[in-house]
């Protein structure tokens, strides 16, 4: 058994929401021990999460992902080390992700590079773009690393202004 807990921390791209899961009886408060991150989204994020009765506000279970994306946001940081939530997404949606996680700091790969590397190529390059779209966790797994085989940014459920910020963070395209 879980409880869901949320925080709210400001960021150069607005109000970023964190949700999590913490081991039954709440949250760790020394840091968000045993918390795992299942959301992170901003304003307006096509899909983004909206707090719901019955979780439990926690700023304290967020404080080393806090630290860690402002780390992010002041260029001292270049990965996130944080526990993720297991079981979101369909096993397509999961393999996807995956490839997502491993496009490194500064670069960016094209959806049909990312369809290629889950066996989606062609036709699939669709599949996988909208599953870049349902990624619940925006920055910390980097789906703004991804474009259009062009060089153009396409598609970010967060809005093209603020993927374009991240990837001018990271000093990639953008």
């Amino acid at each position: 058994m879980t409880t869901t807990v949320y925080a709210r921390v400001e960021s150069p791209l607005g109000e970023l929401l964190l949700v999590g899961e913490a081991p039954a009886g709440g949250p760790d408060t020394a840091g968000g021990a045993g918390v795992r991150l299942l959301s992170l989204s901003m304003p307006g994020q096509k899909g983004g999460a909206v707090v719901q009765d019955g979780w439990q506000h926690a700023p304290e279970a967020f404080g080393e992902v806090a630290r860690q994306l402002e780390a992010y946001f002041a260029g001292r940081s270049t990965r996130f080390d944080v526990p993720l939530a297991k079981g979101a997404g369909t096993e397509f949606q999961r393999r996807v992700w995956a490839v997502l996680e491993s496009i490194p700091y500064g670069s960016t790969v094209s959806y049909g590079e990312v369809a290629a590397q889950v066996g989606a190529a062609g036709a699939g390059v669709r599949a996988v773009g909208t599953a870049i779209g349902r990624n619940p966790l925006l920055v910390v797994r980097p789906c703004h690393r991804v474009i259009g085989a062009d060089g153009a940014l396409r598609g970010y459920a967060g809005g093209l202004e603020r993927k374009k910020l991240l990837l001018g963070i990271e000093g990639g395209a953008g």
